[in-house]
Formats: structure tokens, sequence, C-alpha cells
């Protein structure tokens, strides 16, 4: 089966929507482009995820995907070469990117928001805008602890400087290794990658912190140039329809995707076909309900059905993520 050409729900300022689309261009694929608000309400990305609203999330018909770490696997399924494992160490890289997504990721926003790199994103933005900005992220961290600037700072130096260690311990003897764990990207190259952009691209008044590591920036330039694919604009309302369109012929794209020996590992005594909900552990923990289609070694995916959207399967990690009884 063809599978349809996939939607990125994604807006431009997003550093993880920017792993996204540096994936797609290294996959050499071609993708349809919905901008999604940065702030809720967001009511067309909910009709398709049943309540997250985090940013991205990949839509193939009405099979809607969330979390970076789980749409890689699909685009490394949908596209196997060039692989996101290009030496194998398929262990390495999925470690290292949890890492990056989480500890680099933290400390470098937790520099990147100071103040003067605050004023950089927002420039020309409406006071009231900025003030909903900070109300949202506000409300999605709740019992978070917020890494302050000079914190954080000091975390990213660090932690730049370790990027720059695994570049120059992969190249062995001589000069540096072009990518994190060898001569072609990665896994880990792509999730530690949306960090540093942030700071080059959206904050460049912040951007010296790169001098400390040159290797990075060069590594930067690398990962820059791969490119996102060939785009192709299209809309909330078309993406909505063909999920609807999806949903009326029966077809499981997800199967096509993943295969179709759908494991049920059981973990919480929940049985396919209950009411559960599925949240993110940290941040952005507005939960998604609906009816528990499939849990699987490394994933959960949920049914829920839309007036608009028709019937959606929404997939997501294990990894990240608690599943509760409705």
């Amino acid at each position: 089966m063809t599978l349809p050409t996939p939607y990125l729900h994604h807006y431009p300022m997003s550093p993880f929507s920017e792993k996204v689309r540096l994936m797609l261009g290294h996959k050499q694929m071609t993708w349809k482009s919905v901008t999604v608000p940065t702030v809720a309400p967001k009511p067309d990305a909910v009709a398709l995820t049943g309540g997250y609203r985090k940013t991205p999330f990949l839509q193939i018909g009405n099979d809607v995907f969330c979390d970076t770490s789980l749409i890689a696997d699909v685009l490394e399924h949908i596209a196997p070469t060039p692989s996101f494992y290009p030496q194998g160490q398929r262990g390495l890289h999925r470690a290292l990117a949890q890492w990056a997504d989480q500890q680099l990721f933290w400390a470098a926003m937790g520099y990147n928001f100071q103040p003067k790199g605050l004023a950089q994103v927002f420039e020309g933005v409406p006071a009231e805008a900025v003030k909903a900005f900070g109300a949202d992220r506000g409300a999605m961290s709740t019992g978070m602890t917020r890494i302050r600037p000079a914190d954080g700072a000091a975390a990213y130096k660090s932690y730049l400087r370790r990027l720059a260690d695994m570049l120059h311990e992969s190249a062995g003897q001589g000069s540096d290794a072009p990518y994190l764990l060898g001569n072609a990207p990665g896994l880990a190259d792509f999730a530690a990658y949306h960090s540093v952009w942030f700071t080059q691209y959206r904050v460049p008044v912040l951007a010296g912190i790169l001098d400390t590591a040159p290797a990075v920036k060069d590594w930067l330039a690398r990962m820059v140039a791969i490119g996102h694919g060939e785009m192709l604009r299209s809309r909330a309302s078309e993406a909505i329809a063909e999920s609807a369109v999806a949903s009326i012929s029966g077809i499981r794209f997800d199967l096509e995707i993943f295969g179709d020996a759908e494991v049920f590992q059981d973990e919480h005594g929940i049985e396919l076909g209950s009411a559960v909900t599925i949240a993110a552990e940290s941040f952005g923990t507005e939960p998604t309900q609906g009816t528990l289609l499939s849990a699987t070694r490394t994933r959960y995916t949920v049914q829920h059905t839309d007036v608009r959207a028709g019937t959606v399967r929404v997939h997501f990690p294990r990894v990240g993520y608690v599943l509760k009884a409705a």
C-alpha cells in the first residue's frame, strides 16, 4: 500500500518542530505543512489528537503520532534509507537522544529565555501576545522545576563541551568527526541539534556561548545543510478532512507502518478496549482520552472519535507517558 503524504503540524519557532523538519529532510521526504497556533486554544489540533496539544505531531491519514521520539520511529519505518542508525548503535543513539531531548534541551531553554533572548524572540510582538505565551507555557509546566538563566548557562556550557568531546572522540586520531557518532548523522545528532539551532538562529544575541565549542558550531552548519525536504503548504481543514476520509475507508495505516505483529504487553492491568487517558509525565500533561486500541512493547494507541476528523488513532511512545483507566 502507498501511504498518503504525511502532514506535519508545527510552527516555525518550535525547536522540536525543527528537529522533525530536519529529520524529514534527512529522509528526503515530501510532506504537507500545517501551522498550528503557538498557544491554546488549538481546536483543530485537538480534533485530531483528542487532547494532546504539544507541538509537533505527525499525521498519516487518520493516524496521529505524538512525540518526536515516536515520529522518528515512524519515519525510520517509512523511509529506512538513509537510516537514523548509520553505524548501528541503536541503543546508544536512543540513549543520547533521550538525554538531548531532556537535559540538554531544558538547560538550553533556561539559557535562551533569559531577558535578552526573550526580547529578541518576541521583538515586534504585541505585549498581550507575549503575556499569553508566558501564561500558556506556565500552565504546561505546572509542577516542573524551571531552570534559571544562570543555572541554564552553566549546564549548557558543560553540555556543549560534551558534544564537542563526542565529535572529537568519534574521529579517533586527528580532526573531529563530522557527526556525533561517526561519519553520518544519526538520531543522536537530530535530538541534540534543535536546542543549538534555537540558540544560533532564534536568539543570535546569545549565540556567543557557542564560541566555547567551535566543533559544535561546525557540526551545526553541517546539520542545517541537510535541509527540510520538500514542503507542501497545507491547512488544518485539509488535514482534518483527509482524516475523515481515511476513517471511512477503514484502512489501518499504522499497521502498514509498523507491521501487523501488534503484541499486547500489559503493565497496568488495563484490557484492550478499555476507556483510558494518556498524558505526558511532565511538560504538557493535558490528557488524551479514548479507547485503548493497542499497547505494544514501545507504544500505546488510543482511538477517539471527532465530529470533523472521524475515528482517529493517536499513538504515543511508552517512555515518558502515563496510561490510566479513565
